[in-house]
């Protein structure tokens, strides 16, 4: 006789299969969203285009934050932006073809400064893929191509099957050292169409750790610690790798002065006895760089700003710390250590041992003296004084960003940015129109904290559509737009190699009228109110603008 307690009621395959199917109305694009939760997103940058709409509509379904911009290439510096302020990956969604395309400069900019951004465009259908000229709109012969040399990894996915595994791939080469920006593709009719696959619930993907070879180290840190004058010079993978305070107390435990390139802002207390502050662009600095008879590099690839172009030639040993093994001795030969530079930093401090210099503060202090009086030569007091007044107005933790103009150039050598990962510019591929819309991006990541962008008049063109962007999410940042009728860099480049300008003299609007159309407080000021009118424009919650005209010069070069 059977009990009812004894029964064991098993669940039917129909009702089995009903159980795991996923819920109706799920796409491609949903596959897509849920690998990017399960990665750790939690915001998007992006426009929607003709071919990314279901991508858009299964965002729209999701509790992820969209920001979106109104160009491409701006929306790609404020995930660059995000992406460097965070550490975390930023994604940037994208349609086919031009307006994949419109994103390639900032996804330069991206590659040089290491940012990592996850960009993820659509395809044509995929009946339009292999190069045949099909017809379909935005179609290109071979999309992926346009990317390949630009961002660290390209990744594709052509069934929706591969959308979690081609997403996890792309995060993690984002995300491993050094960091950059990496290419995802989906064609539209993947996106489009329903699924069968279950929910994403689970991806790994973890970046790899890039550690030094024992054997370097342990040599790097005997030149080191036997050093008559070492010195480091210190890039922005030391801001990348959160290594600023390893690299203080080793230069402290060896007595070596510090000097930071334009990219590795912060990442050596301005005012150390040990400290170089920022001045490669002097000759004082380059020929005190070629006096070490050991230089340690790290995180920097010497390019050729870090080399006031590449008139440094170092006459003692060096040793080069760089994640990014095309950079390793790309420049100089040395002994070069494949490292993160925090690893490399920590590797270091482990052995090497104190060496004593008690006129190492001395010989920083002389050196700092000479270059200040070649400037107390060259006029250039309205330029030192709107950097002071801009330092004084911007709280020390404040992001800055800048574009280039005269006195973002100005800032790379003479900026205390106070902090690490505080200051960026576009100096990495050096295009304009980054500072206002990377600015928005960091707004984005630091909700509260006053964020300051700096571009010309020229540059502030590029970025002029961000204004409704920067109004419809109430973002705190403020613009100042340093007027001086054109392209001022290039007038000056141009006037001293071939006597004459072209092109660099520009009608511009009223800054502060078409700031105002669009509902962002703006105002003109002076030098001599600069530093009042910023600090009140930081201060105030939400964007606004301030227009400072005026026609600044730079200090003279010394590398010609």
């Amino acid at each position: 006789m059977t009990h009812d307690h004894d029964q064991v009621l098993r669940p039917t395959a129909a009702q089995t299969a009903a159980a795991l199917a996923p819920p109706p109305g799920r796409t491609g694009a949903d596959l897509v969203v849920e690998t990017l939760r399960g990665l750790g997103a939690t915001t998007l940058f992006g426009l929607p285009g003709q071919h990314a709409l279901a991508l858009f509509d299964a965002v729209r379904r999701s509790d992820l934050r969209l920001v979106g911009l109104r160009v491409e290439n701006n929306t790609a510096f404020a995930a660059d932006a995000y992406g460097r302020i965070t550490g975390e990956a930023a994604p940037l969604l994208l349609s086919t073809g031009p307006g994949a395309l419109t994103s390639l400069a900032a996804l330069q900019e991206a590659a040089a400064a290491s940012a990592p951004v996850v960009a993820i465009s659509s395809q044509v259908p995929s009946a339009g893929l292999g190069g045949g000229r099909h017809g379909y709109l935005h179609e290109l012969r071979d999309q992926q191509a346009s990317f390949r040399e630009v961002v660290k990894s390209v990744h594709l996915a052509r069934t929706q099957s591969q959308i979690p595994s081609a997403l996890a791939a792309a995060w993690e080469s984002a995300l491993t050292v050094p960091h950059g920006p990496v290419w995802v593709e989906v064609p539209e009719d993947v996106l489009r169409a329903e699924t069968q696959i279950p929910e994403v619930t689970a991806v790994d993907a973890s970046p790899h750790e890039l550690v030094p070879r024992p054997e370097l180290t342990a040599l790097a840190a005997h030149w080191l610690e036997n050093a008559a004058r070492p010195v480091i010079l210190a890039g922005g993978g030391v801001i990348r790798s959160d290594a600023a305070g390893k690299l203080r107390l080793l230069a402290e435990r060896i007595n070596a002065p510090v000097v930071t390139t334009f990219g590795g802002k912060g990442a050596f207390p301005w005012t150390h006895p040990l400290s170089l502050q920022s001045w490669l662009e002097d000759r004082h600095m380059t020929d005190f760089l070629q006096d070490a008879d050991v230089l340690l590099v790290v995180g920097s690839g010497l390019g050729e700003l870090s080399s006031n172009y590449h008139t440094l030639l170092p006459g003692g040993r060096v040793v080069q710390i760089e994640a990014d093994l095309g950079k390793l001795e790309s420049n100089h030969a040395a002994l070069g250590i494949h490292a993160d530079a925090r690893t490399a930093l920590t590797a270091l401090l482990e052995t090497v041992r104190e060496r004593p210099d008690p006129n190492a503060p001395e010989r920083v202090a002389l050196l700092l003296g000479e270059i200040r009086a070649r400037l107390a030569g060259q006029d250039l007091t309205e330029e030192q004084e709107v950097l002071a007044a801009v330092r004084a107005a911007l709280p020390d933790r404040s992001p800055s960003f800048w574009d280039m103009t005269i006195l973002s150039y100005w800032a790379w050598s003479a900026f205390d940015a106070k902090h690490p990962n505080t200051m960026h510019s576009a100096q990495g591929a050096g295009g304009l129109g980054y500072a206002f819309p990377a600015a928005l991006g960091a707004a984005v990541a630091e909700p509260g904290t006053p964020v300051l962008a700096v571009s010309g008049d020229g540059g502030a063109m590029y970025s002029i559509a961000e204004l409704a962007t920067a109004r419809q999410y109430d973002l705190d940042v403020t613009w100042l737009i340093v007027d001086d009728g054109g392209y001022g860099i290039l007038r000056e480049y141009l006037r001293d190699t071939y006597g004459a300008t072209t092109a660099t003299e520009l009608t511009r609007p009223d800054f502060v009228a078409l700031a105002e159309s669009f509902g962002v407080p703006a105002r003109t000021t002076t030098a001599a109110t600069l530093r009042e009118d910023l600090a009140a424009a930081l201060a105030a919650p939400g964007p606004s603008v301030v227009v400072l005209p005026a026609a600044l010069k730079m200090f003279a070069p010394t590398h010609a």
